[in-house]
């Protein structure tokens, strides 16, 4: 799987983000910062018309989700619109494999600045989807992958930024203590410095994941940045993406083609 903030492409980029999904070897990817636009509508287009499932909760005007296309068949559901608070920055679905069936959540979280207002948007939407995660005693017991930007840092992330504030650190603590899952990125390299995201400054942050149910640690055979996309020329996103693979096999896999072929405009011989 890979996951992957596309930070709003318009159409032009998108295709040549399209191109380069093309080329990757992940069964699944979790594209995040998506709009209702015409860059987005290109992406989802291209990926159906190439036969892989997708899952593409429509945003708001002016808002941002999550878009996740598959080469395995995803059984879509409704849990991630029991989310009532900017519903579309979750994503979700089931994939059924040799381990049983596996609930892939792709999660775009709000990022923030020193307003208040954006500061209690941010938190009111971490903490309602906390809420959505306990769930029921089902929620609970699934297996799970959640991927995407958080838009938080780990509490002991290097380098130490101080604007982060108490329930930003909370809330990824709370992945872990309160919906036991694992950090797959730190599970395969304890002590890496590394960064999806690095601003104008030169800071880097560590804000996209990959968290994974206990019963998936054993199988995720690695996991790391991929840091093309960001540094490469021309430069696809302001962020790398995150790979990970696990020992799973798909009971259902689609048999697929060129997504960027088949999202290209018909050509006249």
């Amino acid at each position: 799987m890979l996951t992957w903030n596309i930070n709003s492409p318009s159409e032009h980029r998108a295709q040549r983000q399209l191109d380069w999904l093309a080329t990757r070897g992940e069964d699944v990817f979790v594209l995040t910062e998506t709009k209702a636009s015409d860059g987005c509508a290109l992406l989802a287009e291209g990926f159906q018309q190439a036969g892989y499932s997708v899952v593409f909760p429509t945003p708001a005007p002016r808002e941002h989700g999550v878009m996740i296309a598959s080469k395995v068949v995803l059984d879509a559901d409704d849990w991630s619109t029991e989310l009532d608070y900017l519903p579309s920055r979750a994503a979700t679905a089931t994939a059924h494999t040799d381990h049983g069936p596996v609930r892939l959540i792709g999660v775009y979280a709000p990022s923030r600045d020193a307003s208040p207002d954006k500061v209690e948007r941010k938190q009111r939407w971490l903490r309602e989807f906390s809420d959505l995660m306990a769930g029921s005693a089902k929620n609970r017991s699934e297996t799970r992958l959640l991927l995407g930007d958080l838009n938080v840092i780990e509490p002991d992330h290097t380098p130490r930024y101080p604007q982060f504030l108490a329930f930003e650190y909370d809330f990824y603590r709370s992945l872990i203590d309160t919906h036991d899952l694992r950090d797959a990125y730190r599970h395969t390299a304890p002590s890496e410095v590394e960064h999806s995201w690095v601003g104008r400054t030169g800071d880097g942050y560590r804000y996209d994941h990959v968290f994974c149910s206990p019963a998936l640690t054993s199988r995720v055979s690695a996991c790391h940045y991929v840091h093309e996309v960001r540094l490469g020329d021309p430069r696809l996103s302001d962020h790398s993406a995150l790979a990970v693979y696990l020992d799973l096999v798909p009971l259902r896999p689609l048999v697929t083609s060129d997504p960027s072929t088949a999202a290209s405009p018909p050509t006249l011989f």
